[in-house]
């Protein structure tokens, strides 16, 4: 089963930025690109468990703050040489409005 959580309206979150949703389990990175797709993964790099909503948001990766490990946002792998991957989660918008999918 799975739960639509609303994040914020799109608006709300700046283009090439983030915000994060607190789960009871994680903290889940939410991302909007340049383009206005909307993207959310685990925000704990898998390298050092930095926190990537603080990163750099470029394209469709994600760099992260403590190390530059490039991730990819559409399927949360790192970047070669790198190795490693983090969860990503669904996403939509409706009526302008940013949801996020948590599964129970």
């Amino acid at each position: 089963m799975s739960n639509w959580v609303r994040v914020a309206p799109l608006e709300e979150i700046p283009k090439l930025g983030a915000r994060v949703v607190r789960s009871k389990d994680i903290d889940i990175g939410v991302f909007r690109l340049a383009d206005d797709r909307i993207y959310a993964v685990n925000n704990s790099c898998p390298h050092k468990g930095g926190p990537l909503s603080e990163g750099i948001v470029y394209g469709d990766k994600i760099a992260c703050p403590l190390h530059s490990w490039k991730i990819s946002l559409v399927d949360g792998k790192a970047d070669e040489p790198d190795e490693g991957a983090t969860a990503c989660f669904n996403t939509k918008i409706e009526d302008g409005v940013v949801y996020l999918e948590l599964k129970e």
